[in-house]
């Protein structure tokens, strides 16, 4: 199995990140599939107070802490590594991967990698379509809509959506984080892909 690497993450705090990142955990663990996670919440850590023996705190812009994520992908006993970035982070954390090559490795087909991109209530999620749309042309990449949060932009006017949504080709399906279990079987078919 090709290592895989899940970002899920957002620029807006607040709109179910790490509550997606705890379902695909969840759903991994109940499936027999191994995974870690990274969370990008320092110093605490949203995610590792729920999963405290397989989270890492670290700092995605720090280079030691990409190496403790990035380095160890393929030589890992486990093949599935979560990402759950911290609120504000989704397009920066990105970058950092940009810049230290991994989406070059991406490219050339050495890792897997998946991106759920939470978006909240407000136009400002739309609009994050478009700063992540540079680093999600070799993803998996998922738009979801989160019911909990009241996310209502769907309800616009079509020709408002998709000049966002038409930024990035490779979208996958719009998908709701209340239908967590799509989300996660998609996860682990994405994962198991060689």
């Amino acid at each position: 199995m090709k290592p895989t690497l899940i970002v899920i993450g957002a620029d807006k705090g607040g709109v179910g990140k790490t509550t997606v990142a705890r379902s695909v955990l969840d759903y991994f663990s109940q499936h027999n599939v191994f995974a870690r996670a990274f969370d990008t919440e320092a110093p605490h850590g949203t995610l590792k107070r729920f999963f405290p023996a397989q989270t890492k705190i670290i700092d995605i812009n720090q280079t030691s802490d990409q190496m403790r994520v990035l380095d160890t992908l393929s030589t890992s006993e486990v093949k599935v590594t979560i990402l759950d970035t911290r609120a504000g982070a989704l397009t920066s954390s990105l970058a950092a991967l940009r810049d230290v090559g991994f989406l070059d490795a991406v490219k050339a087909a050495e890792f897997n990698f998946i991106v759920f991109h939470i978006l909240g209530p407000s136009i400002s999620s739309l609009g994050e379509i478009s700063e992540t749309a540079p680093y999600v042309t070799e993803a998996n990449y998922f738009l979801v809509k989160n019911y909990i949060n009241d996310t209502t932009f769907f309800d616009w006017d079509p020709d408002t959506c998709h000049t966002y949504f038409d930024k990035v080709k490779s979208a996958g399906e719009v998908a709701s984080a209340s239908s967590t279990p799509w989300l996660t079987s998609r996860s682990k078919s994405l994962a198991r892909r060689s």
